[in-house]
């Protein structure tokens, strides 16, 4: 074969892979527009803190729904379908937020949303391990580590500034991000499908999380790290804007999105600097990270500095980036073709019970005690949690170091 046949294959393959990952970062910035907009709908509907963590959850709700019924559909049926439906309903979901009148509708339009992306995030991410350039090895795992981060930094960061500066504050995002999904349908059209059809597509709509019992060690040592990331970024994305504003009297939108970016903006130039090590021995560090950033925050918490908690989330931010890495590479790395919708889908669901469970408590919590000292003692965990994790990858490093070959003595 020539090598003018190769190269043009390979450039549509390169091309067909990046699409897929902006479409990645598109739904993730979709799902984290909203947030600085819940100041907003606060003061225009009058709904309390407890409201607000509700419609964070059903988010979580459709979303871990979508991810235990169709998270291994795209193994079955293809990419391509799975896609197509999954724009389509975020294209509806982006409607109702558009024309939301009240707490119900809001409400109806995050569980769709929820829906959409748990469909969508599997199936994305599957297809950018079966897209991935040979002549990169690894990168699937990247992206899938950074475009979460990417995602929720810009849709938060853009959603505060257009909050802020721009007119129609709780309309013109929505429309913006309308305009990706059509363009995402488009492209989704355009691609070939990467996953042969294989049987059985119904029976995979029986809801279960399960792994592949070959990938459990592998699996179980990711999942404290993966704990304690995906809780602290519930709490910024959940809380982050109302903290700010109430702990540290910065009212400003544009500074309620820059409070999420910031975490998840440092969380994906962390992971693209550390994308060359091995993916195991990124979780300790992440883990220490983690805790050290939450501790610093926390400490800047009690004394109104927002610099010093701007500090701390840099700090914590490394820490999530890291680990985002740190897993989703081990996930990609580890899994066989036709494992990989199910083991994303596993996941992804670990992930956002964490992310939603705890920041739904908070949200609870902060009518009884609170905000403060709510936050205080959700970052207390989160410091115990992600030490915990880091600790328990020390002990298992040195077990593994025990029982390798070069520490057992030859006999002369």
């Amino acid at each position: 074969m020539s090598l003018a046949a190769v190269v043009p294959g390979r450039t549509r393959s390169v091309r067909a892979f990046a699409a897929v990952a902006a479409i990645s970062v598109l739904f993730m910035a979709a799902s984290s527009a909203p947030s600085p907009l819940y100041v907003v709908y606060q003061q225009q509907w009058g709904f309390s803190a407890t409201v607000l963590t509700v419609v964070f959850a059903i988010y979580v709700v459709g979303l871990l729904g979508s991810l235990l019924v169709v998270g291994a559909l795209s193994d079955h049926v293809g990419r391509r379908p799975v896609l197509g439906a999954a724009i389509l309903l975020e294209s509806v979901s982006l409607v109702l937020f558009l024309t939301a009148g009240d707490v119900t509708v809001l409400g109806v339009a995050r569980f769709l949303q929820g829906v959409a992306t748990g469909a969508a995030i599997t199936a994305l991410g599957a297809t950018l391990v079966d897209l991935n350039p040979p002549h990169k090895p690894g990168l699937a795992g990247l992206v899938n580590g950074i475009t979460p981060t990417v995602g929720l930094a810009l849709g938060s960061l853009g959603c505060g500034a257009l909050v802020e500066y721009a007119p129609a504050p709780t309309r013109l995002v929505y429309v913006v991000l309308l305009a990706g999904m059509v363009l995402s349908g488009v492209v989704v059209l355009a691609l070939r499908e990467s996953s042969a059809r294989r049987p059985g597509a119904l029976a995979s709509l029986r809801p279960r999380v399960g792994i592949p019992p070959r990938l459990r060690a592998q699996v179980m040592v990711v999942v404290p790290v993966l704990l304690a990331s995906w809780a602290l970024g519930g709490l910024y994305l959940s809380l982050g804007p109302s903290v700010a504003a109430e702990l540290f009297g910065l009212h400003s939108h544009l500074v309620g999105g820059i409070v999420v970016s910031l975490l998840c903006a440092t969380g994906a130039v962390a992971s693209f600097l550390a994308r060359r090590r091995p993916a195991e021995r990124l979780l300790a560090p992440a883990a220490l990270l983690l805790a050290a950033g939450t501790l610093i925050t926390l400490v800047a918490a009690a004394g109104g500095m927002a610099v010093l908690a701007a500090a701390g989330t840099v700090v914590a931010g490394v820490g999530f980036g890291m680990s985002a890495l740190a897993c989703f590479g081990t996930f990609a790395r580890i899994a066989a073709p036709h494992e990989r919708g199910e083991l994303l889908a596993v996941a992804y669901v670990i992930s956002y019970l964490a992310f939603s469970v705890p920041a739904v408590a908070a949200g609870l919590a902060s009518n009884l005690a609170g905000l403060r000292v709510t936050v205080e003692v959700y970052g207390l965990v989160v410091v115990v949690l992600a030490a915990s994790a880091a600790l328990a990858r020390q002990v298992l490093a040195r077990r593994e170091a025990a029982r390798s070959p070069e520490c057992v003595a030859v006999p002369e």
